[in-house]
């Protein structure tokens, strides 16, 4: 008994492990370590799906972006053509009328004219015309070269109007262009 009672005594000396103290046994520390893989695992799902839903919006955007690109292409025009509906009302009616006098259809012309040249303004639709200006080949066309008094490679006649959307030509001045002097020889 005495045996019994030294390997009790003992034991009764030694402190005893206290939890989250020193050194735990193997069980506290797989469940602690369960614990840290459930909420990593737990972590790793919720941003999963804050990358699922993220990824989806971006989509959704992109499609979105996709549709509004193919409207604006589809429908553009549409103010454009609507204001133009004027113009080809007046067209309309001027060739309805029965007795026209030259008077009346050069007014009815004019005013027709003036028509387009507001809804050119209204979309920034302006008129190329050189006359005197040096010749650009960015926004001019030369049909020809003439003689001229005029300093060689001015525009010395505008034959069509070019016209510009904003600062893009649309279509470019045909113009007849003053011609180097040739040399007497």
């Amino acid at each position: 008994m005495s045996d019994a009672h030294s390997s009790s005594a003992s034991a009764a000396s030694r402190p005893e492990p206290q939890a989250g103290v020193g050194d735990a046994g193997p069980e506290s520390r797989i469940a602690e370590l369960e614990g840290k893989l459930a909420a990593a695992l737990a972590d790793a799902e919720k941003l999963r799906d804050d990358w699922l839903r993220a990824k989806a919006e971006t989509e959704n955007v992109r499609r979105r972006g996709q549709e509004d690109v193919a409207k604006a292409h589809r429908f553009g025009l549409e103010g454009f053509a609507a204001a133009l509906l004027a113009v080809k009302d007046s067209l309309d009616a001027a060739l309805t009328v029965e007795n026209v006098s030259i008077e009346s259809f050069k007014e009815g012309v004019e005013l027709t004219a003036r028509q387009l040249d507001s809804v050119f303004e209204k979309f920034a639709i302006r008129p190329i015309a050189p006359q005197g200006e040096k010749f650009d080949p960015h926004r001019h066309q030369a049909i020809s070269q003439v003689d001229s008094a005029q300093e060689p490679g001015t525009v010395v006649t505008v034959l069509q109007k070019g016209y510009l959307l904003h600062d893009r030509v649309l279509r470019p001045a045909l113009v007849t262009v003053a011609a180097r002097p040739r040399e007497a020889g």
